[in-house]
């Protein structure tokens, strides 16, 4: 016993139990697929013991979330545990004739506690180093430290009690079920937001996971795994953080092509982990909409966030431009709808006058297109384009988007002109082949990042419903072959998830 008691290392076993913010837990860490194996062994034991399997997961995502942001799990209990209270007086509230007003207000005291930490933790140096700017004063930044996941969680807890408020769903009777919803650790550190009309509903249903489930969890976790930690580590690496770290020092083609670099840095990082999190909602027996359709092919910027982060988009959609007015009161009135709603997405990225200048930008090319779309080219919004018409807008939404993505990258406008001016005035393209050639394993992961985009539907259903005839140990392989491909290529360094600053 005393041999067993010295052979184990107790500085490594406390690591398990400790918050290292130099080593979150990420999905795509070695430490992540060791626990994730234990987890799934404890779930299949449980799976039968409805009320156990629900407590074990949400102690595992309050350990999870532990692990990725140290004591802010705390603000994660008082999130949930408010609009839990909250939910419930707004029902009870509803069931009564006189009862509007009262909910109304206790939506309100939702909104201002979610929305207030969410400003506190996000907003609060920016407000006022702003503030004190336009006053002439002197700031010190406060040391506040921006929880992982906050804006994610707010927002799929808001959309708790405003369903409640409109009748979508019913409040929760149990305190566990719903901090099952608001910490379900596949979704609660990047999203996908899932609403709670949507997925409340599934958490007491019996779990059932069929061949086809399994094979579709399976090849996501695999797809995502591959996107992040090969294609956008390895770019970001070895060529993207390289120019935008310092885009004086380059050329004006090695500017462009980090900027398309960077284009497929963060689709394949942020798509990348969305897959992994439905891939194992999808294991773990539960449904959940897909966040990122292909959205390098869209023919407009309006199509572009019908494809991109579609659970932030469809959220902004439902709860902050309908309640607007919409496209309801007249066309003006709709464009400067879509102008706030995508001032606020840029807001929600973050608090720098580039996501506002970013969010800015696209609300102005989503108004641009509808009054393009309506009063030019006469075009119900079902219109579809063909041919070389459809190529074409694909060309210029890309080169729009990615444009952007410099904005969004870089916190400061100088040095967005800097590399501006490196593209239009000392680019270089003779110099285009000897990059290519120099870099040529970062710009075949950039084709396999954009060209996976034009992979027909069709192609992926198949491969899907092929593996789902396959034996466990066919999927078990799968991921081992992509693990091992991932240790071979990735830096020895963790790389962080983009979105995890958000």
């Amino acid at each position: 016993m005393n041999t067993l008691m010295q052979s184990i290392d107790w500085n490594a076993l406390g690591t398990l139990f400790t918050y290292d913010p130099k080593q979150p837990l990420l999905f795509s860490s070695a430490l992540f697929m060791f626990l994730f194996l234990a987890f799934t062994l404890v779930y299949g034991l449980l799976h039968k013991q409805q009320t156990l399997r629900l407590l074990f997961i949400t102690l595992f995502s309050y350990y999870f979330y532990y692990k990725s942001s140290g004591t802010c799990f705390l603000l994660l209990l008082i999130v949930t545990a408010t609009d839990w209270m909250l939910g419930a007086a707004i029902g009870k509230a509803r069931q009564n004739a006189d009862g509007k007003q009262k909910a109304r207000w206790l939506v309100a005291a939702s909104c201002v506690v979610d929305l207030g930490l969410l400003a506190y933790f996000k907003y609060t140096n920016f407000l006022a180093s702003t503030f004190a700017s336009l006053a002439g004063w002197h700031f010190q930044t406060l040391d506040i430290v921006l929880p992982v996941g906050i804006s994610f969680y707010t927002f799929q807890s808001l959309s708790y009690t405003i369903d409640i408020y409109k009748g979508k769903v019913e409040p929760v009777k149990s305190f566990l079920d719903y901090a099952f919803f608001v910490s379900f650790f596949p979704l609660l550190v990047a999203g996908p937001i899932v609403k709670a009309h949507t997925f409340i509903p599934q958490i007491r249903r019996r779990v059932v996971i069929s061949s086809t489930m399994f094979a579709t969890g399976v090849a996501m976790i695999a797809v995502g795994l591959f996107k992040k930690a090969v294609i956008s580590d390895y770019i970001s690496l070895n060529f993207v953080d390289r120019i935008f770290d310092n885009p004086s020092l380059y050329s004006g083609i090695e500017n462009l092509l980090g900027l398309y670099g960077y284009a497929v840095q963060i689709y394949c990082d942020f798509s990348g982990y969305s897959d992994m999190a439905i891939g194992i909602a999808i294991l773990l027996g539960f449904h959940v909409p897909l966040n990122f359709n292909d959205p390098y092919t869209s023919t407009s910027v309006s199509d572009f966030w019908r494809r991109w982060h579609i659970s932030l988009s469809t959220w902004l959609r439902d709860y902050v431009y309908i309640p607007l007015g919409g496209n309801r009161r007249g066309k003006v009135r709709t464009y400067v709808n879509s102008l706030i709603t995508m001032l606020l997405c840029g807001l929600w990225h973050g608090a720098a006058f580039n996501f506002i200048i970013w969010g800015l930008l696209h609300g102005v090319a989503v108004a641009i297109h509808k009054f393009s779309r309506e009063n030019i080219f006469h075009h119900d919004r079902h219109y579809v384009s063909r041919g070389w018409k459809r190529w074409g807008a694909t060309i210029i939404t890309f080169h729009f988007v990615t444009f952007c993505w410099m904005i969004f990258r870089m916190p400061d406008m100088d040095v967005c002109m800097v590399m501006l001016r490196k593209i239009f005035t000392d680019l270089h393209p003779e110099l285009f082949f000897e990059i290519v050639s120099s870099y040529k394993e970062v710009f075949i992961l950039i084709l396999i990042g954009l060209a996976s985009q034009w992979l027909p539907r069709q192609t992926s259903n198949r491969l899907v419903a092929l593996l789902s005839r396959k034996s466990i140990i066919v999927h078990a392989l799968i991921l081992i072959v992509v693990i091992y491909i991932v240790i071979q290529v990735k830096g020895s360094d963790i790389q962080p998830f983009i979105y995890f600053q958000f």
